[in-house]
């Protein structure tokens, strides 16, 4: 069958089904310039949104604003053990509703490109593999391995034939154009050397003999077998990709990153709208053809859905933050951006590329339709900081270093992608005034003995992975043994507690009291503990021991064969033969449980929280105990803002609003170098959120106190723009002549004249101008200082002033005429620029 498919292609095109905006079946094309959808070339713009990383009420706004952000397609993976926690047992409901996902792109006519994996990183628990596959004898993950071959297949299967049962593939009349099978495993093939080899082409096989009718994906495949189309990840594919395999497929970056994942000791990830803007333009002026956001919306990793070590918040810094909110500039920057490449869509995918490099910095590319006025061309400065003015056709062009001018009708730039016409907008928590009032309650995790566990006759702690099965985070491992004091030091130096662990953390108890804690990295998970001066009694003593694990591990070969877990405890410092007893040995039975009291009666939940004796938390000030469960409850908050959770106080664990799991809290984990902590800030769902009451319990395992938690309210209504006179105006005017004229440019805005423009979320209103200045002001939004080169104050806060308050929007042409007479310091200034800052409300 595979030798068929392979016979049937040509040198030129491939044809697969593709959907018509009517949701009629229809044929489509690709080849090696781009995808054909309806019998039309189409260049696509796409986002990465999870569906389980957000909530179903969010969905329809992030759809729309990932729509009105310029792109015309969504990207999502499907997430096998979300969908398949246990074998044979599915969930596709609440925000594992995927055919409710799907829909609304569906309603919103935009197109899907859908990576079933069925493995996928992503920075999720174990890949997104099911836990229960480890358990399947013999099986070696991502291999030639009939075991895994077989549930893979199987669970692929089911999906594909949901899509199909939902006609939502495009052959179909459906949104889905792209489907992705394995993901990033050319690094990891080289593990299994020929299996490896055999297993991608198994792979590749077994998809397209599901006959869905578009094409299939495999991202970082260098030889991704035909007909699968091989596709890039990274931040410029448009330099660093090697291209398609075959001169028949066409140029696909299935993840420019937008910022970087962060794990635990990260500093905050930063990645520039100027550079991300740059990236899309070099890509599309090189022959791409689809390109996508990772993220576009990061969102939450709720409950336990983070792989191990990553921090709770996904992509914040994406163009939709981790609230939804848009993150400004990036998001109407790449709009900008957006609006721009399309602009030249129709010289580049029906015009003959040429290159001009002009030196070792400087290029530029032209498509140009031979006999009509349909042209394109695109400046690229490749100097870090240098500009430059490039002739192009008799006139010059000014390109800022690091950037690309963009020319669709090679007469008019219409954006450079170093010049932000864009608004820019800071984010803001601010306390909750009905939220805030907590009265807590405290119920303290029971510390077990070796003989309250089952079993009790291990001769060594088991592993940590495979006893918990992904159940849970927590295990308990204990163990007894009996103390002579005549073993103490002569001195009397007391005895010292030694653990050395596979990972990921441990917390350690004897008889029954708290004496230490320790935890690996991402880098490196084993640790070391010493505890130094432990109490023993004579006769009977008990070492109990919390270990947990921070999530599975997400990526490398032999998934199925990582571990975890103490694994060397002994206790050192004694006036015995070996100095030393060694507690992991067969003369030492050894008890474990998996799980904690609380999780089992589920006393986060309004049933289960009744199950356990509550106190009221001790006076002010005071630490609680390891191994805490805290109470309380809180009245919604007002308003219609994003909500959130700022864990002040609090060190490790996790934590619930009315039963829905918010994620994990790491608060004392430090990013490196500095005493910030890694995040301390947690979103909370509004669709979480009873009408007026709500239930909030933590559980922390560290010595802490509850409070300093406060419910915040999270916005972005500081909005700012900052505009430089020398700018073009703002994309959106420009516009494509239609008929005799086509490919020719027309623009409804001076060409002299960039705007200034600022536009509040959500239908609030501009209720104060907080600064503004026309001249050489400095600064980023909210933080914006005057400069030596002042036109009249009052008379710019009042031009502006009069433009923008008690509106949605406004904008102002950034003109001197405006501002009155230019001081004399202004003589010397290359150019001006405007900064206004306001603020929305409601």
């Amino acid at each position: 069958m595979f030798a068929l498919l392979l016979s049937m292609m040509v040198s030129s095109t491939t044809a697969f089904g593709l959907r018509k905006r009517d949701d009629s079946p229809q044929n489509v094309t690709y080849d090696g310039r781009s995808l054909f959808i309806n019998g039309r070339r189409e260049l696509l713009f796409s986002g990465s949104i999870h569906y389980p990383r957000s909530t179903p009420d969010m969905w329809p706004d992030l759809l729309d604003k990932a729509r009105h952000g310029g792109l015309n397609t969504i990207q999502t993976y499907v997430f096998w053990n979300l969908h398949e926690p246990e074998k044979g047992k599915f969930n596709f409901e609440g925000n594992a509703d995927l055919i409710k996902f799907i829909k609304l792109i569906q309603e919103r006519g935009m197109y899907l490109i859908l990576r079933l994996g069925p493995f996928i990183q992503a920075e999720w628990n174990h890949g997104g593999l099911p836990y229960w596959l480890r358990d399947v004898p013999g099986i070696y993950f991502r291999s030639n391995n009939e075991p895994f071959k077989l549930h893979m297949k199987e669970y692929v299967m089911r999906i594909v034939q949901m899509m199909k049962d939902n006609k939502f593939f495009a052959s179909q009349g459906g949104p889905i154009i792209l489907a992705q099978i394995e993901n990033e495993y050319n690094q990891i093939q080289l593990a299994y050397d020929e299996r490896g080899i055999e297993y991608v082409n198994w792979a590749a096989q077994m998809a397209v003999e599901t006959n869905i009718g578009v094409p299939w994906i495999m991202c970082k495949q260098k030889e991704a077998p035909d007909p699968v189309i091989n596709s890039c990840n990274g931040r410029h594919c448009g330099d660093t990709f090697l291209g398609p395999n075959k001169p028949y497929k066409p140029r696909v970056w299935t993840e420019n990153w937008t910022v970087q994942y962060r794990v635990y000791g990260d500093p905050v990830s930063r990645r520039s709208a100027e550079d991300i803007g740059l990236s899309m333009a070099r890509f599309f002026s090189k022959d791409g053809s689809v390109a996508n956001y990772y993220m576009y919306h990061g969102g939450t990793n709720f409950g336990r859905n983070a792989a191990a070590f990553k921090v709770t918040g996904y992509y914040d810094a994406a163009p939709l933050d981790e609230y939804g909110m848009t993150k400004e500039p990036k998001w109407g920057h790449l709009r900008d951006v957006h609006r721009a490449i399309n602009l030249c869509k129709k010289a580049l995918i029906y015009g003959t590329s040429t290159t001009q490099k002009l030196n070792e910095f400087h290029e530029i590319r032209v498509y140009e339709k031979p006999g009509t006025p349909i042209c394109a061309a695109f400046l690229f400065n490749n100097h870090s900081t240098e500009a430059v003015t490039i002739n192009f056709r008799g006139k010059n062009f000014y390109v800022p270093g690091h950037s690309i001018s963009i020319i669709p009708d090679c007469k008019n730039e219409v954006l450079n992608t170093d010049n932000i016409i864009a608004q820019h907008n800071y984010r803001t928590f601010t306390r909750s005034q009905l939220a805030n009032n907590h009265e807590w309650e405290v119920f303290s995790e029971p510390i077990p003995t070796t003989a309250e566990v089952v079993p009790g006759n291990m001769t060594a702690p088991p592993e940590l992975f495979t006893f918990l099965k992904d159940t849970t985070d927590y295990a308990w491992y204990t163990v007894s043994f009996d103390f002579d004091p005549e073993d103490l030091l002569k001195n009397g130096t007391l005895p010292n507690l030694h653990i050395f662990s596979f990972g990921h953390g441990l917390l350690a108890f004897v008889n029954g009291e708290y004496v230490g804690s320790g935890h690996g990295t991402s880098e490196r998970a084993q640790f070391k503990m010493l505890i130094k001066g432990i109490n023993l009694k004579a006769g009977k003593n008990e070492i109990s021991i919390m270990a947990y694990v921070t999530g599975l591990h997400d990526s490398g070969a032999y998934m199925e064969h990582r571990f975890a877990g103490p694994a060397e405890v002994r206790i050192d410092g004694l006036e015995t033969k070996m100095g030393h007893i060694e507690l992991a040995k067969r003369r030492f039975k050894w008890g474990a449980r998996a799980g904690l009291e609380g999780e089992k009666k589920e006393i986060y939940t309004e049933k289960g929280s009744k199950k356990v004796s509550w106190e009221k938390v001790g006076e002010k000030g005071r630490v609680g105990p390891a191994l805490s469960w805290y109470k309380t409850r809180f009245t919604t908050p007002e308003g219609r803002e994003p909500v959130a959770i700022r864990m002040t106080g609090m060190k490790k664990g996790m934590m619930w609003v009315n039963g829905n799991g918010l994620g994990r809290h790491w608060v004392d984990y430090k990013v490196r170098g500095t005493d910030e902590p890694s995040q301390d800030v947690f979103h909370i769902p509004r669709s979480f959120l009873n009408p007026r009451d709500n239930l909030l319990v933590i559980f922390e395992e560290e010595p802490s106190n509850p409070e300093n938690i406060q419910i915040e309210l999270v916005s972005r209504d500081t909005v700012c723009s900052y505009v430089h006179d020398f700018f073009a105006p703002a994309v959106q005017s420009w516009n494509d002549k239609p008929g005799d004229q086509e490919g020719e440019l027309q623009t409804s805005e001076p060409l002299s004249k960039p705007h200034a423009s600022v536009k509040c979320p959500n239908k609030k209103k501009i209720i104060s101008v907080d600064f503004a200045s026309f001249g050489n002001p400095s600064g980023d939004c909210g933080s914006f200082q005057l400069g030596n080169c002042t036109f009249d104050a009052a008379l710019t806060r009042d031009v502006v002033e009069k433009a923008c308050l008690g509106k949605e929007s406004c904008k102002l042409p950034v003109d001197p005429e405006l501002f009155g007479a230019a001081p004399r310091a202004c003589s010397a200034l290359p150019f001006k620029t405007i900064a206004i800052q306001v603020k929305c409300s409601y």
